[in-house]
């Protein structure tokens, strides 16, 4: 039977702890057997180790990263013998590295959760972009504690989507998970006849396609974007798109959506790396680059455009 290991990511004092105290309290995690808590990173909150160990919860101090050696893993598993492990990670260390430690053949990651103080982020992105960036990138669950009535919950969303669209965010304030939705407010028509996304809009109509395409099915659009194809992308599609910033300067990338050419056009018809205004329907279909259904364009008309004078795209 596999061992599933939790990694709880996050800065200092974001809750780690309180988090992973409370999570063992739950019934279903009073059942699970042995629990392992690697401790990687302690705060003002400590475990209360004797309560603990009545649930049969150990807890061992890491304090390098470099200290979880196949050998020194493969200790742990034979003599605490674990049913779970969960791994309270050092905000300042990679999460990347975690993955390339060698576990035992029975361990497997089971889920990585974030944990985001509401009071400090604003501090943490602008500072520490890059940390906390790389917090929350291969998250599955981000949760953002310590929210409440200022709280730009919608600004927290738009500064983790981009490097992580994949992850579920919960917002927790006092009295428990705030699940009402967030309303985006856009700066454009989603019911116009014909969708109009300005230049310094484009990162914006992405990330709320990507998150919400049944919104933009059978939907017109109507942008200026870069074309880009090459030999690896399926036959007769490309990307129209544009270059943004995801989370610092180092992490630009090229983002856009899978496009069909008009018809009877190919798209070697028109300049690779060069740039149209593009009018296009929207359908929702499976796309292999997107991991299951997404939008696609199907292109009505491209005209020759002009490069907008901010480059960079940004998604606030």
């Amino acid at each position: 039977m596999e061992t599933p290991v939790f990694l709880i990511n996050g800065f200092l004092e974001s809750g780690k702890t309180t988090f992973i105290t409370e999570t063992m309290k739950e019934p279903q995690f009073a059942r699970a057997g042995n629990v392992l808590i690697l401790l990687c990173e302690e705060g003002e909150e400590e475990y209360d180790e004797v309560t603990l160990a009545k649930r049969n919860v150990s807890v061992l101090t890491i304090e390098e990263l470099s200290q979880l050696t196949p050998a020194f893993l493969k200790q742990l598993d034979n003599f605490y013998k674990p049913d779970m492990i969960m791994v309270e990670f050092n905000g300042m260390w990679k999460t990347a590295d975690f993955f390339e430690l060698e576990f035992p053949d029975n361990w497997a990651m089971a889920q990585i959760i974030t944990l985001v103080d509401a009071t400090t982020f604003n501090n943490y992105f602008t500072n520490m972009r890059s940390f906390f960036m790389e917090n929350v990138k291969y998250s599955d669950v981000v949760i953002v504690n310590r929210v409440d009535e200022d709280t730009d919950k919608l600004g927290i969303r738009r500064a983790i989507k981009p490097v992580n669209r994949q992850a579920q965010i919960m917002y927790e304030t006092a009295e428990g998970i705030d699940d009402s939705e967030i309303e985006e407010q856009l700066p454009f028509d989603v019911n116009a006849d014909v969708i109009e996304i300005e230049d310094d809009d484009y990162g914006l109509w992405y990330l709320d396609a990507m998150d919400n395409p049944s919104k933009y099915k059978g939907k017109k659009v109507r942008f200026t974007g870069m074309v880009f194809y090459n030999d690896k992308m399926p036959k007769n599609t490309f990307v129209p798109g544009r270059m943004a910033m995801q989370c610092c300067a180092d992490d630009i990338a090229f983002i856009g959506f899978v496009s069909k050419p008009p018809e009877n056009k190919s798209v070697t018809d028109y300049l690779n790396r060069g740039w149209y205004t593009v009018t296009a329907n929207i359908k929702i279909e499976f796309v292999r680059q997107y991991r299951g259904k997404g939008p696609v364009l199907y292109v009505e008309s491209m005209e020759p455009g002009h490069e907008p004078d901010e480059k960079i795209v940004y998604f606030t």
